[in-house]
Formats: C-alpha cells, sequence, structure tokens
C-alpha cells in the first residue's frame, strides 16, 4: 500500500466518524521542499492537487511538470513584490491576510484567467510567531475582498499552534468553523475551510475542513530532494 492510498483511507475514515460525505474533503499535498521528480511520481498515482509555499521553488517545478494536469495552490507569507507571479501561476492562494496583498494579486491576475480563488489566513491561535489576521479582522477583511475584480473569496485557513492534547487541539478547529459561520450569515459565501495537516487532519476533519494539507505523511522523507 503506497503512503497515499493509506492517507486517502484515513480521510475516508474520519470524514465517515464525522457524519460527513468523503467528497466533501479534498486532499492538498504540500510539495515544498520536494523536486519535481517526486511531484512527478505522486501525481502518477492520482494526486492533482499540489501545495507550495516558496514562488521560486514553485515556478521551477511547475515549468519542470508542465505536462501534467496538476492544480497549484500557495500556501505560505505572501511578499508585495511576489504577488505578481503568484496570481499568474497559481489556481489558489490560501494566505492572504491582508487587503494590501488582495489588491496586488487583483490587479495582477488577468482577466483571461479564471478569478484566483482565495482564503483568508486566521491566526487562530493568535501566536506571534505566524502570519494571519486575527477573528476579528477576518469578517471585514472577507467583505472588502469580495468587492475586488479576479478573485473568488472561497473561505478561511488556519495553522493552529501544535499540541497533542486532542481536546485541546480541536479548539482552535471549532473556532474556526464558528468564524466561518458566522461570516457566512453575513451575505457572503464560504465554502472552504483549509485546515488540518499531517499531525492533526483528522480532528480538523472532524470540525469542518474541507481542504486538508499534508506534507510529511504522504511524502516519503528519506527522497526529499533539492529543486
Amino acid at each position: 500500500m503506497t503512503k497515499l492510498t493509506a492517507l486517502l483511507q484515513r480521510i475516508d475514515r474520519a470524514a465517515h466518524l464525522a457524519g460527513r460525505a468523503r467528497a466533501e474533503v479534498s486532499l492538498l499535498a504540500v510539495s515544498k521542499n520536494f523536486d519535481a521528480y517526486c511531484v512527478r511520481a505522486l501525481a502518477a498515482q492520482g494526486q492533482q492537487l499540489f501545495g507550495e509555499s516558496y514562488v521560486q521553488e514553485a515556478l521551477s517545478k511547475q515549468a519542470k511538470l508542465a505536462d501534467l494536469d496538476l492544480e497549484w495552490h500557495f500556501i505560505g507569507p505572501i511578499q508585495s513584490n511576489k504577488t505578481s507571479e503568484i496570481a499568474e501561476h497559481f489556481s489558489w492562494v490560501h494566505s492572504v491576510d491582508r487587503m494590501k496583498i488582495a489588491r496586488r494579486l487583483s490587479t495582477a491576475r488577468s482577466p483571461t484567467l479564471p478569478p484566483l480563488n482565495i482564503c483568508v489566513q486566521v491566526n487562530i491561535s493568535a501566536e506571534a510567531s505566524k502570519s494571519g489576521c486575527t477573528l476579528s479582522e477576518a469578517p471585514d477583511l472577507c467583505r472588502e475582498i469580495t468587492k475586488l475584480p479576479n478573485l473568488r473569496l472561497r473561505g478561511l485557513m488556519a495553522i493552529p499552534a501544535p499540541c497533542k492534547d486532542p481536546d485541546l487541539a480541536a479548539r482552535p478547529y471549532r473556532a474556526l468553523r464558528k468564524l466561518a459561520d458566522e461570516i457566512g450569515t453575513k451575505d457572503l459565501t464560504l465554502d472552504t475551510l483549509s485546515a488540518g495537516m499531517s499531525d492533526d487532519f483528522e480532528i480538523a476533519i472532524a470540525h469542518g475542513a474541507t481542504i486538508v494539507r499534508i506534507g510529511s505523511a504522504l511524502f516519503d522523507q528519506g527522497k526529499r530532494k533539492t529543486v
């Protein structure tokens, strides 16, 4: 059994236990720090969604894998001077945390391309070391993003602080789901919660995650390559 097959079975089981349809949860393979060879190998097993955090690394891989039908998601912190490349080469951006970045992405996104799918990153655990807007800032940021052309607001993204206690680990995911529900009652449509990584994705699925971002549990760490 491949790592991908085993992981998909765990996602199946988590969705079932949460009483959710399996189709509600997508797997985003976090391929940062793994080269095009590793991505191609995973794509050959049927994986199509890949997440990257570093623009130049991602562009190198995209060029080498242009023959494949892959969907690229940007999930890392966004520097202002990288917004044009991100807007041009990605289908999704999960890490928008301020209007300056949203405006630059909107301006840089060609109207000949489909709208760029946007998730607002929320610093759900209020960690000084992490990007993301506060819970109180998120509703207004979401509302303003919907006014921009060439973007499509999809939902929220969060990276909670690591926690080994399952009950404590669930709290930020419950808070994220509550926030999404509250925003969704204000004439905004949110259909995405990008939440959960290798160590806690089953907890995230139990609390509404629709995209789980998995790297270390999916790629063979012993075959990590330099791009």
